[in-house]
């Protein structure tokens, strides 16, 4: 179980620092507020920060 823990923290540390790298701050802030708001249940929230990264994704193309 340990395995799996260290597994998941590399995991989300390398997403971090590719959105970061990618995106900048405003990409950690999107990220950030999904986060939140799937582990606190927020729908208002998570949704908010899908917004934000999906802009951000969709940003060149439109």
């Amino acid at each position: 179980m340990p395995a799996l823990y260290l597994l998941s923290a590399i995991l989300v540390t390398g997403l971090e620092q590719t959105v970061q790298w990618k995106y900048g701050v405003t990409g950690i802030i999107g990220l950030l507020m999904l986060t939140i708001g799937v582990r606190a249940k927020s729908p208002a929230l998570s949704s908010i920060g899908a917004v934000v990264l999906a802009l951000l994704v969709a940003g060149p193309a439109l």
